[in-house]
């Protein structure tokens, strides 16, 4: 058992959280061209004034192509800093910290939003050719990725280094690479996904070298003072006639690898590279996954998946499964739920001021 709960501050580096729960990223498809607008501002302001600690943004893409649909968040342009910094500096002025996801869609890139009809948007109606490790579509209406030579390997490192130097810019206090659900990272990871015979491929050691490529060339841009995410699935969930996939005992020892990096914590999600994936959805569901690496790579690690209840997000940071809780559909439904989690676990938490007059005593 651990001697903290979710309302004990996290220190990470140089920022402190004055307590575990964090917005965890969800696009939006709500931005023209990469832009952050109004939705986005309100959005993620709400979250802060709900009293989440750490407001990650919805994985933001590095390059136009690295965008899961024409619709997605984008920081692959110096003119989409001031819309952030705007909502950066709305999260500081309510007492969270503002977290970014950089993301590459990699082979799920091109896509309609997913309110419409799921069809691969073609170029002739502003789509694009998605890329990937190799030349497998993820599922009948993907579009077939173009398999990444070392020039466009080389040209996605330098775009994850543009985009953090803007993140830096920006007033992010937290950088999260995505290397999850079967976007670009997670596609070189998993051998579903990775079929190459160079040296991103085949071997563990090679099919892990490009997300630790742009995990070291992120920690290098970034500064030293402020603290790294990386977010993975921790398994395909893949059946096993599918053959070999990506899965715990490689999560824990890419986790290792993360440490040595530089990286501050892993978090940990699953699932999203394959069609066919049988995930067990149930309250807590990837709990024990962010559990088993936090204790066999010793690295903080954050849970996240089903998480609905205070005394739920509180036994996973008292039981040392994970040192931070990120919700997502819970505080959509609830954007002040760490208000009234304080309140149901009688702990205490600042509330904007405007708001003082609807609070309850313990």
């Amino acid at each position: 058992m651990s001697s903290n709960h979710l309302f004990t501050p996290l220190q990470l580096r140089s920022v402190t959280l004055p307590h575990r729960i964090a917005v965890s990223p969800m696009c939006e498809y709500s931005s023209t061209d990469g832009f952050a607008g109004d939705w986005h501002f309100v959005h993620l302001g709400s979250r802060a004034i709900g009293g989440a600690a750490l407001v990650i943004t919805e994985a933001s893409a590095v390059s136009p192509e690295g965008r899961i649909t024409p619709a997605d968040l984008g920081i692959y342009k110096d003119e989409h800093v001031p819309g952030l910094k705007r909502i950066t500096d709305f999260l500081h002025q309510h007492d969270a910290k503002a977290g970014i996801q950089i993301a590459h869609a990699g082979r799920k890139a091109s896509m309609a939003i997913p309110w419409e009809p799921e069809r691969c948007i073609p170029a002739s109606e502003g789509g694009w050719q998605p890329v990937g490790p190799s030349a497998i579509p993820f599922a009948e209406k993907y579009g077939t990725p173009a398999e990444l030579d070392r020039a466009g390997i080389e040209k996605i490192v330098a775009d994850f280094i543009s985009a953090t130097k803007r993140a830096v810019e920006a007033g992010f206090d937290v950088a999260e690479v995505h290397a999850a659900h079967g976007y670009l990272l997670h596609e070189f990871l998993s051998p579903l996904s990775n079929h190459r015979t160079d040296e991103y491929g085949g071997s563990f050691e090679n099919r892990t070298r490009l997300p630790l490529e742009i995990v070291r060339a992120v920690r290098a841009n970034w500064p030293e003072h402020l603290p790294v995410f990386v977010r993975i699935s921790a398994t395909d969930w893949a059946p096993e006639s599918l053959g070999a996939s990506w899965d715990l005992p490689q999560s824990v020892e890419f986790a290792k690898l993360l440490k040595k990096e530089g990286v501050d914590l892993v978090d940990v999600s699953t699932g999203g590279n394959h069609p066919a994936q049988q995930i067990p959805v149930g309250a807590g569901y990837q709990v024990h996954h962010a559990a088993t690496i936090r204790r066999e790579a010793e690295i903080p690690t954050s849970a996240v998946g089903m998480i609905t209840a205070p005394a739920q997000a509180d036994q996973i940071v008292r039981s040392g499964q994970a040192d931070l809780v990120l919700l997502a559909r819970e505080l959509l439904r609830n954007p002040y739920w760490p208000l009234h989690a304080a309140a149901e676990l009688r702990q205490e938490i600042k509330w904007p001021v405007q708001y003082i007059r609807a609070r309850r005593s313990h």
